[in-house]
């Protein structure tokens, strides 16, 4: 028995820790990947999309608060990837990691939903999660490099401004994107295969035709936002939106296309308008949709279940009731999941 209980207690702290390093290693990954599309502003390395903070959130609402120590192993590994780890090394990874669990924080206690079925859990990550909670990282950031010297005040606001925003679109961009492909896989409808093409055959030659072009096209990118959000709500939106930021991002980073002959603050100021554009769209439209069809769903149902218990009064049989409380749908032996309710008084009983 002795041997039960310390398997039982040492289980969760090996899922605890495996999960940990899992969330370590994919937040280094993304890390990496975020470095590719950095910019210079005022002397310091910024990103305009930085994916872990996402990674971050995103695992937080799914594997819970005990995977915060993976995040700190993650940001840690990408800083001792860049420079020697040194005493400023220990802010930057306590920001890091604080803004991604204040976002979880908060979320959690205005009650949001991993599905983002209704416009409020949207509005709650864009303004919760990504606009407030990655102010921490962003001013913990910028205010060590005004601390050290290496920055100086009146550059202050210029870095904060793209670091929270590159923080932000992170959480705006990844984070829904994960949770749609952690709640969405299976749930893909065969028939919409097709169409699913198309959109990915539009994007493909017209994302990279807006981007590309000198004349500055980058709206041609909104149509297609609003055709995969009201066809494949969050998943689709947010993938199209993702692709069409990180391609704009490194040529932005490279100073072509829509971004030719633009100073440093221009390109940053022009490529962060488009990509929190794009990513809102995506978000607050898709999570519009998904509501709208919830709605519609239930309306639906409550339709076929008072016309099903017409039917019933009007061939003078007793009215079938409501499935039980703890029986799932369909258990009732009756069509539409709906018991057959035995004739006689009711027993109030007070």
């Amino acid at each position: 028995m002795a041997g039960v209980l310390v398997t039982r207690q040492f289980r969760p702290s090996t899922e605890a820790v495996l999960a940990s390093l899992a969330v370590a290693a994919c937040y280094y990954a993304v890390g990496r990947l975020g470095l590719l599309g950095r910019l210079v502003v005022e002397g310091v390395v910024v990103t305009p999309i930085w994916p872990p903070t996402g990674v971050a959130v995103a695992a937080l609402l799914l594997l819970g608060v005990r995977v915060w120590p993976g995040i700190a192993l993650g940001c840690f590994l990408v800083i001792a990837s860049l420079t020697t780890p040194g005493l400023t090394t220990v802010v930057t990874v306590v920001s890091n990691t604080a803004a991604p669990l204040c976002a979880f924080l908060l979320l959690r206690r205005v009650g949001f939903r991993l599905d983002m079925a209704r416009l409020r859990d949207g509005l709650c990550l864009v303004f919760l999660g990504g606009f407030g909670a990655m102010l921490i990282s962003s001013t913990a950031g910028v205010g060590l490099h005004v601390a050290t010297g290496s920055l100086e005040r009146s550059e202050f606001w210029p870095v904060w401004l793209a670091w929270w925003a590159g923080d932000t679109m992170g959480v705006l961009l990844v984070a829904p994107l994960l949770l749609a492909f952690a709640g969405a896989i299976g749930r893909f409808r065969t028939r919409r295969w097709a169409e699913a093409v198309c959109l990915g055959v539009a994007v493909l030659v017209i994302v990279p035709s807006a981007v590309l072009s000198p004349m500055s096209l980058l709206f041609l990118v909104f149509p297609l936002l609003i055709w995969a959000a009201l066809r494949f709500q969050l998943a689709g939106s947010v993938l199209c939106a993702l692709f069409a930021s990180v391609l704009t991002t490194f040529e932005a980073t490279g100073g072509k296309g829509a971004f030719l002959h633009l100073s440093d603050v221009e390109i940053m100021v022009k490529l962060q308008a488009f990509n929190g554009s794009a990513a809102l769209t995506a978000l607050l439209l898709s999570s519009v949709i998904t509501e709208q069809r919830a709605t519609r769903r239930s309306v639906r149902r409550a339709c076929e279940e008072l016309a099903e218990v017409l039917e019933h009064l009007a061939a003078g049989e007793p009215s079938p009731a409501p499935p039980a409380a703890g029986r799932p749908p369909g258990s009732g032996g009756e069509p539409g999941g709906l018991a057959r309710r035995a004739p006689g008084p009711v027993n109030r009983r007070p």
